[in-house]
């Protein structure tokens, strides 16, 4: 994953984009969006997504219809995924979207200062594991290249 990488908002309601996007933006990461779970989708097999946060409940493609997808997808299975849904805690959706391998799940109405927190955390961990992984992988390659031949 690339320093630059964007962090995807994935939401059907503009108002919800929009109040997402304000507390997110103290944080200074560059920001993307997109509507539905079809265009976050295509967002993400783009590249360059290094934390998604996403809505639950959405028509078509649901949140956890997205984060199935994208675990089962070598480039984007590690990609931390906070799931965000405004219909209070449900223990069985908790335990599904921990089970897909979701990074955290918030309720709405979402707390800016916790949002930006976890956001900040997890971002900043995949770009040093991605970071470290890059390092091994060469490292490896190096080897290989200086390993004699038999």
């Amino acid at each position: 994953m690339p320093p630059d990488a964007k962090i995807l908002i994935v939401d059907d309601h503009e108002d919800t984009l929009y109040a997402l996007e304000s507390a997110l933006a103290p944080l200074g990461y560059h920001l993307t969006r997109a509507t539905s779970g079809d265009d976050a989708l295509k967002e993400v097999l783009r590249g360059q997504i290094g934390l998604l946060l996403l809505d639950v409940h959405m028509p078509g493609v649901s949140g956890l219809d997205v984060v199935r997808y994208m675990r089962g997808v070598e480039q984007t299975h590690l990609i931390p995924i906070i799931l965000v849904t405004g219909f209070g805690p449900d223990n069985e959706l908790t335990s599904t979207a921990y089970h897909l391998g979701v990074a955290d799940l918030v309720m709405k109405p979402i707390d800016p200062w916790a949002l930006r927190t976890k956001v900040r955390y997890l971002y900043e961990s995949h770009q040093r594991y991605q970071s470290l992984d890059r390092e091994v992988r060469e490292l490896r390659a190096l080897v290989k290249e200086q390993a004699p031949t038999a």
